[in-house]
């Protein structure tokens, strides 16, 4: 007879990490409903939003600004920005100081797509996080807790 398998949480809904993993695919399907007309994946909209943060104050924003705003693998971020610019919602140019960096810009057709996808993905996510009520303050506290100890 096998030997049992061991586990340290008595129930799947006593871990964490599996808890945070359900929710995430069920949060990631609601935003792929709403992302999949504007031809955005959801990585593709997380780094066009971060774009889209960080144009507001510096007009030359690079990859690595990019890469570092929301938290993803450099050449992950390289590959999926070309497929971006491919689609026509960003340029990629020489920076002007710094020659292997690429100075990145949102296009007007992607200012469009990233302002139809913002208000999408922000209703999505005040309805999925709507049970939460008064809660919610104190869960996106925890989330920035977590991500701040946990970010290397």
């Amino acid at each position: 007879m096998p030997k049992e398998i061991e586990y340290h949480f008595k129930s799947p809904n006593d871990s964490p990490g599996y808890l945070l993993g359900q929710l995430t695919m069920l949060w990631q399907r609601k935003q792929k409903k709403v992302l999949d007309p504007l031809d955005l994946t959801q990585t593709q909209f997380v780094l066009l939003a971060a774009l889209g943060w960080l144009s507001k104050k510096n007009t030359s924003v690079t990859q690595t600004d990019i890469a570092n705003q929301s938290n993803a693998d450099r050449m992950m971020v390289s590959k999926v920005l070309r497929t971006l610019a491919d689609k026509g919602f960003i340029t990629r140019q020489e920076h002007e100081i710094d020659t292997r960096a690429k100075t990145i810009r949102l296009t007007a057709h992607g200012e469009a797509v990233l302002q139809k996808a913002l208000i999408e993905v922000e209703n999505v996510d005040l309805d999925f996080f709507a049970p939460l009520n008064d809660k919610l303050s104190s869960f996106n506290k925890n989330m920035v807790h977590l991500i701040d100890k946990n970010s290397d």
